[in-house]
């Protein structure tokens, strides 16, 4: 399963001296945005759709019975199975007790509600996949301890719950339920990939134990301040794109951070980052940001994606950036250099910063 699974859009060619809305990709080929993307093709969209379809006393969805042969060509021995989309809305009719090798199984986009695993499964299941289906409540996981990987993401869920057993997890996925609070993760001290993207969280808590957390991305959520990272020594990728922010005060616990999404928040300075020296991306588009200040002592910089903010002075672009030898990719549209004069833009950027072959996604030099 890739870590930026959802994130397939290209970016826009561009034509002439013209600038076009584009998409910036990291080295890795994600672009900035949740792993599991918003606009995805549903198999449940009332899960979404309709803020009351999640209560308790809501009356149930249509139940449409898995086929009872539907696994009937598998090999006993397989230790892969997926079924996607097949309106799967009983895992016990799919008959999985007589897998006694299965080590990964996807329910991907079916109808199921409850999870119902046959305690056959407790000792081989290493990684579980139920994105995109009706599940209300996590429960029946608390004896498959050998869990490496758990994905709940598109689903139902109010409350984080039952999973402290499952201590060898080492990626969760939550994306897109209704979790108002990170809670019940202190077990978990594997974990090193933790998405809770697309909920209704309004703070950073319970994290105190996740040392060995590498990745946390809180995109579309509430937050305002970012508290509750002291303990995130090992966090290498931080997303809180979409939120509340006001302020970057909170990041310099974090030692090893090498990827930074903090776009579309409320932003005005920089100056935190100063203590950020490792940081190799870094998105700041869509916040009021008028100063480079701060990236002075970035030195590791790579990728820079500053569209839509209001930078005005190509002197200071060439101060802070043009010592950073390993910067390639720069986005600038949208930002007052662009806008006040679209024709000369990129040729300015490109004298201020020669060392860049990436100027808002057109190539100005050959890799």
């Amino acid at each position: 399963m890739s870590e930026a699974d959802g994130a397939k859009n290209g970016s826009p060619e561009e034509n002439g001296g013209s600038s076009k809305p584009s998409t910036p990709h990291s080295k890795s080929g994600w672009d900035g945005k949740l792993r599991v993307n918003k606009q995805a093709t549903l198999a449940n969209p009332e899960a979404l759709d309709d803020p009351d379809y999640s209560d308790e006393d809501a009356p149930p969805v249509d139940q449409i019975d898995a086929d009872e042969d539907l696994l009937d060509g598998e090999d006993p021995e397989v230790e892969d199975i997926d079924v996607q989309h097949s309106r799967v809305s009983s895992i016990p009719a799919l008959h999985l007790e007589r897998f006694k090798r299965l080590k990964r199984l996807c329910l991907r986009q079916n109808a199921i509600q409850r999870i119902e695993l046959p305690s056959e499964l407790t000792s081989t299941l290493e990684e579980l996949e139920l994105y995109d289906n009706l599940v209300k409540h996590i429960d029946g996981l608390q004896d498959f301890t050998q869990l490496q990987s758990l994905d709940l993401s598109y689903n139902k869920l109010k409350h984080i719950k039952n999973i402290s057993s499952l201590t060898q997890l080492h990626h969760l996925y939550f994306v897109q339920n209704r979790l108002s609070k990170i809670e019940n993760l202190e077990a978990l001290t594997n974990l090193t990939y933790l998405e809770l993207g697309a909920n209704r969280i309004r703070e950073i808590e319970g994290l105190e134990t996740m040392t060995n957390l590498q990745s946390l991305w809180l995109g579309q959520n509430r937050i305002t301040e970012l508290n509750g990272l002291d303990t995130l020594t090992n966090l290498r990728t931080l997303s809180i794109q979409a939120n509340r922010l006001t302020s970057l005060d909170g990041l310099a616990s974090l030692p090893q951070l090498t990827e930074l999404y903090v776009s579309d928040n409320k932003i005005t300075s920089l100056a935190p980052l100063s203590s950020n020296p490792k940081l190799e991306i870094l998105d700041f588009q869509t916040n009021p940001i008028s100063s480079l200040a701060g990236l002075e002592g970035l030195t590791e910089l790579e990728n820079l994606w500053a569209s839509n903010c209001q930078i005005a002075d190509f002197k200071e672009i060439e101060a802070v950036l043009k010592d950073k030898k390993k910067l390639e990719e720069v986005y600038f549209e949208g930002n007052p250099v662009q806008k006040s004069g679209p024709v000369l833009y990129r040729n300015k950027v490109r004298l201020a910063l020669p060392q860049v072959v990436k100027i808002d996604a057109a190539y100005v030099k050959a890799t």
